[in-house]
Formats: structure tokens, sequence, C-alpha cells
């Protein structure tokens, strides 16, 4: 087995960038986000980006670091969030943006880890969401087809990894992470903790090293999207 672990992102992500490359982040909201490999990424120069990811960040952290270096071309997500770059580019007919229910761009990246290439869904049926996709119906209701996604690399962010790549995520962290783990046709991860192969639990293991060609151990840190306080004295007794 060839050594997966990489001393860190940049090296990681060598030789694998490319000006109009797919690529697939994992998170939800700044849950889970490879931030490093992100950072990375935008280090790397690629332009013209197709980004698969349920969302973009915030506007100084995240995937819109490379919107605010006008490195994405197209998102793929289901949710703007709270990022007014992206927001604002779209408007502005900058970016191209392909709209998903969540479910939908759930099951899409799941089908294309599995080599499936298109499957009907009742979501979506009468909206935008629609429009040009094939129509059939089953049992009397009508479903529209949604193609499978794949990326050229996808960068994901786990808890634990061994050294053959077997990951283990933590919580809301396992969102769209372990799906786009296989989706990838090559597929980075970095976690906090890399432990030697057969220290993991098997039964723990939620996406097997067979998914995962590089690894590196960095550092994360903790933001909250959207900090809600109340002001001393609000609380009634």
């Amino acid at each position: 087995m060839a050594d997966k672990v990489y001393a860190d992102a940049k090296a990681a992500l060598e030789g694998l960038t490319f000006d109009g490359m797919t690529v697939m982040a994992g998170g939800f909201g700044l849950c889970g986000i490879p931030e490093n490999l992100i950072m990375a990424l935008r280090d790397s120069g690629a332009a013209n980006l197709t980004v698969i990811s349920n969302n973009a960040g915030v506007d100084d952290f995240g995937l819109g670091l490379l919107l605010h270096t006008r490195q994405i071309k197209k998102m793929i997500s289901s949710y703007v969030g709270e990022n007014k770059t992206f927001e604002q580019q779209y408007l502005n007919s900058e970016l191209e943006l392909e709209f998903n229910p969540q479910g939908t761009l759930a099951e899409r990246i799941r089908a294309g880890g599995a080599g499936i290439p298109g499957f009907y869904t009742r979501t979506g049926v009468g909206t935008l969401v629609a429009e040009g996709k094939d129509h059939r119906e089953f049992d009397g209701e009508t479903y529209i087809m949604e193609t499978g996604l794949t990326a050229d690399v996808s960068i994901v962010k786990a808890w634990k990894a061994d050294t053959a790549g077997n990951l283990v995520f933590r919580k809301t962290a396992r969102n769209f992470n372990p799906m786009m783990a296989t989706a990838g046709k090559v597929t980075i991860a970095e976690v906090e903790e890399i432990v030697e192969t057969g220290q993991l639990d098997a039964d723990h293991i939620h996406t097997p090293g067979i998914f995962v060609q590089r690894l590196i151990q960095a550092r994360h840190k903790k933001r909250i999207e959207q900090r809600t306080t109340r002001q001393a004295g609000d609380v009634k007794t």
C-alpha cells in the first residue's frame, strides 16, 4: 500500500489541480469543512472551478475564500447561506449556480459514488428545478430524473483516520463528507488525528480506506456561522 499521509494540504494537492476542474467539498455551513485544503486550493491558483458543496461558507472563511479570489465559475449547491459574496456574484451573473433541493443534492452525490448515472425523484416536480428534465410517471405520480455527480477531486474533513485511509467522522461533520469521499476520482481527507492501521475499531469506521487516496493531519478553527446572544437582564425570573 502506498503511503497516503502527506505533510500538509499543499503537498496533498500537488499534481491534482488544474483550471476547469470539478471539486466536491464536504461540510454543512461551517461544520466539517476541509478548511486547510480549501486554503491550499486557493493558493494553487486553479481557476474556473466547478464546486459541488451544500453551501459556500461565509465571506472570509471556507469556500468564501475561493469566491473572493473569483476562482469559482460554477456552484452546484442547495443553499446560498450567509455568504454575501456568493449572493452578489450570482445576482450579477458573475457566477453560475445550479440549485438543488438538499436531499436531491445528497442523493446525486451518493449515486455518483455508487456508479449510478441517474435516478427519479418527486422532489422538484412542478417547479423551476424540473425544467428541461425527463419526466416519468410511476404508480400515478410524476417524477423527474436527476443525474449522479462525481468530481475530479473530493476534499473532506474527518475526525480520525488510520494510515490506510479509513475514516471516522464525529457528530455533525458526518454530513456530506462520507458520500463525497466515494464520489471523487481522488479523495483527500484532512483529519484531527491519524493512528496506525488496526487501531480503529472496524465497527466504527464510516468510510473505508479504499475510497481515500491522500491524508493530512491539520488543526481546525471552531467557527460559528451566526452568533446569537442575549443582553444581560433579558430573561425574566
